[in-house]
């Protein structure tokens, strides 16, 4: 233990993913004293770990193996945690002869959960396969759960929000990566109308149109920001906000590292796969996991698709949203 001093730690991908590793950086810089913590992500990725005190050195990858591996290989690195198990961390890691501990993804088994509906996923948390991957070091799981760091400039003062707004607001992210993680915009309008409470809608440029017509089908408490803010900025208004309502996507985890209260909404995928919001020991807050489990046809992926395999999405069209609004509403603080 006492000779480890220096460790590379890779995650390619993305935004939720690395924020899910960041237990095992701080652990690392907290309990091996002395140690020089490097981590390498696509260059895309770098907001969500430019702030972060615990990492000394962040090397981004943009398809410059030839350039960034020599390197990588100068870095005369004591330990590599391969946190990512892919064929691109696979490729850095043959040049390398030294301690070595790699991420399983337990493809097999998710592949056996989506296909023949066969559950035999192990009840944990990735974050804690992530610590068992770096087993050799003997970390100790702190229990603070996750981190997230936001520059001073890249906070949104609550000045800048509608004046409606600046006593108190709830969070909803309606953006993911994959259409069937997205909860329809005719529910989340639902829900904003019922709540009856100030919301801010978050997500990208993509995502623009689908806000406005969550305004258009609400009053005027609901705030399209979707596409207004940077990464770092949406995470400072998911941060201030009292709650968050979130698609399985990247701005859950960054609420879950704040501790806020959580309503996840899921789709075609599940939460034991491992990734629900992954939430500190001591005082956690309250979480709600909004999904419809009786349907024989979930999981159909273990990522997502550009539209339901059925047709009829039904693991999003019948998400019962009353108890979504009342965990909302009893966890709004203004």
């Amino acid at each position: 233990m006492g000779s480890l001093k220096k460790i590379l730690i890779i995650r390619f991908s993305s935004i939720g993913d690395i924020v899910l590793t960041t237990p095992i950086i701080r652990c690392l810089k907290q309990q091996l004293p002395g140690s020089v913590i490097h981590y390498l992500t696509k260059r895309q990725f770098e907001p969500v770990l430019r702030a972060n005190p615990y990492i000394d050195k962040l090397w981004l990858y943009d398809n410059n193996f030839k350039e960034i591996i020599p390197q990588l290989k100068a870095g005369d690195y004591n330990y590599i945690i391969d946190l990512h198990g892919n064929y691109r961390s696979a490729f850095v890691k043959r040049h390398f002869n030294n301690n070595i501990s790699t991420f399983s993804k337990l493809n097999l088994r998710k592949w056996l959960a989506v296909h023949l509906k066969l559950n035999v996923l192990p009840d944990i948390h990735i974050v804690d396969r992530y610590f068992m991957a770096a087993g050799l070091l003997q970390l100790r799981n702190d229990g603070l759960g996750l981190d997230y760091f936001i520059e001073p400039e890249e906070e949104v003062p609550m000045s800048a929000l509608p004046v409606s707004h600046q006593k108190g607001y709830i969070a909803v992210v309606i953006g993911a990566k994959h259409a069937t993680k997205l909860f329809p915009v005719e529910k989340v309008a639902e829900v904003c109308r019922k709540l009856m409470k100030p919301v801010v809608l978050l997500g990208g440029k993509e995502d623009r149109n689908r806000g406005e017509a969550i305004v258009g089908a609400t009053n005027q408490l609901v705030y399209n920001a979707c596409g207004l803010y940077t990464l770092n900025q949406s995470a400072s208004v998911v941060r201030q906000a009292s709650a968050t309502l979130t698609n399985d996507t990247g701005l859950m985890h960054i609420a879950a590292a704040f501790n806020k209260p959580i309503v996840s909404v899921w789709g075609n995928t599940i939460p034991a796969f491992g990734m629900y919001p992954y939430r500190p020991l001591n005082n956690p807050a309250p979480s709600l996991v909004a999904e419809v489990k009786s349907l024989s046809c979930r999981p159909c992926s273990k990522i997502g698709f550009k539209q339901c395999p059925k047709k009829h999405f039904k693991c999003m069209n019948e998400i019962e949203i009353e108890p979504v609004i009342a965990f909302l509403q009893s966890n709004f603080k203004p």
